[in-house]
């Protein structure tokens, strides 16, 4: 009797030890997440590998570098070369790798200094990690987290309009941005002193702080000879274009000039004195002069009639027809474009050539010409007819989209101008970008 009593006690008494220590117990679990909680927020991550315990070393490909001489001078072995290419090949072939670009070794921290990752960056934004961990290697592809930041520029033109962007503290990419979308509407050899924009636009940054490019233009107001034209951005049939105030598109058939921002040296005429030939003849088309490699673009789409060579006229030159009145003719070409032959098919913006001076020519340019029905025509006054505009059904939703985007556009261009008046210790608290 007396045992099982004791054996009793002994069990109650276990019990309520148990019940006494339950709590501290929770406790304790409670503070040890809370310390690996608070670890995994101060863990140092990198190419979404936590390194607090590894070492990195950044490398550049330069002149010369293939993947297994650069894999080679690591230390690894032969066979293993032959494995790392084998899995990185699907996801980074190693022909495109570039002189340049980035790529990264992650190592352990003791005597051996042991590879155990490697990291090729294919731009600022994706790379492809190899983990050697395991036996054998295995690889995959991320992307590092960007932002984006809405900014705002303005500026009156007074000699280019890249001068002004640059003046303005504006990325030089929205030169060609801007002009990519008033391609159809403003000739930009012909932009005057004392036009005007503004816009905002986009920009996608790494970390906040690393700029990468601007993803988008938002919003955009060109002021050219008086007039205004204005760029709203509204998606129609899945597809993002601008468009006019009054719903139109500002893409029409054909781009205002085959290059991008290169004087005219020569324009349409009907008596013109020919450097060469040192006489008077017509000339139906208009001259880019611009270095010898600048890319050519068609100036919409069309097939391509004719690619040849005349030794005493146009040198290397092309036809395409784009449909049953226009066709369009590009001399003096360095070489043609990649794929480019008699029968091809283009597209409006496609490279197709590249300026040279082949011919009968003093220099290197473009000698760019349009028909119409057979006949010349002059390529810096021909009209081209305008794309779809916004749909019947769309115009409620397209009005909303507008007013939006203009609102916005002018409440960021008054913040703008309060803050260009204030003291430049201001100033420098401020996203000169707003």
């Amino acid at each position: 009797m007396f045992k099982t009593i004791l054996h009793i006690l002994t069990g109650v008494g276990m019990f309520l030890l148990l019940l006494f220590y339950m709590p501290s117990c929770g406790i304790n679990n409670d503070k040890d997440t809370e310390n690996e909680e608070q670890e995994e927020s101060t863990s140092i991550v990198k190419y979404g590998i936590c390194v607090d315990s590894l070492e990195i070393n950044h490398y550049s490909i330069e002149r010369g570098d293939l993947l297994s001489s650069i894999l080679n001078g690591l230390g690894f072995a032969a066979n293993y070369i032959e494995q790392i290419t084998e899995t990185v090949t699907p996801f980074y072939h190693p022909s495109k790798m570039q002189i340049g670009n980035t790529y990264a070794t992650i190592t352990s921290q003791d005597t051996l200094n042991e590879i155990k990752y490697l990291v090729f960056e294919k731009n600022r934004t994706d790379f492809v990690v190899v983990d050697l961990c395991n036996e054998k290697p295995s690889a995959y592809e991320s992307s590092k987290p960007v932002t984006l930041k809405r900014e705002y520029v303005e500026g009156t033109i007074t000699s280019s309009l890249w001068n002004t962007l640059v003046n303005a503290g504006a990325p030089m990419l929205l030169a060609l941005k801007l002009s990519d979308i008033y391609a159809w509407q403003i000739d930009f050899f012909d932009v005057k002193e004392g036009d005007s924009f503004r816009m905002m636009y986009d920009v996608a940054y790494i970390d906040d702080t690393t700029y990468v490019d601007i993803a988008s233009i938002e919003a955009a107001v060109f002021t050219h000879q008086g007039k205004n034209y204005s760029a709203i951005p509204f998606e129609q049939d899945s597809v993002r274009e601008f468009f006019d105030e009054e719903g139109n598109s500002l893409r029409k058939a054909f781009l205002k000039s085959p290059l991008d921002f290169y004087r005219i040296s020569s324009k349409f005429s009907n008596a013109r004195f020919h450097p060469v030939l040192k006489r008077y003849r017509a000339h139906h088309g208009v001259d880019y002069a611009a270095p010898t490699g600048t890319p050519v673009k068609a100036i919409g789409d069309g097939v391509v009639i004719e690619r040849a060579f005349q030794r005493n006229g146009a040198g290397n030159y092309l036809k395409v027809k784009h449909n049953s009145a226009y066709t369009t003719t590009y001399m003096h070409l360095s070489k043609f474009g990649s794929g480019i032959e008699k029968g091809s098919s283009v597209k409006q913006g496609q490279v197709i050539g590249y300026v040279g001076s082949t011919g009968l020519s003093t220099g290197p340019h473009l000698d760019f010409r349009v028909h119409k029905n057979n006949q010349p025509i002059n390529p810096l006054t021909m009209e081209a007819p305008p794309s779809l505009p916004v749909k019947p059904e769309l115009r409620d939703s397209f009005i909303l989209v507008q007013n939006q985007i203009l609102n916005e556009l002018d409440s960021i261009r008054q913040i703008g101008i309060y803050y260009a008046s204030r003291p430049d210790s201001v100033q420098q608290n401020v996203n000169k970008t707003l």
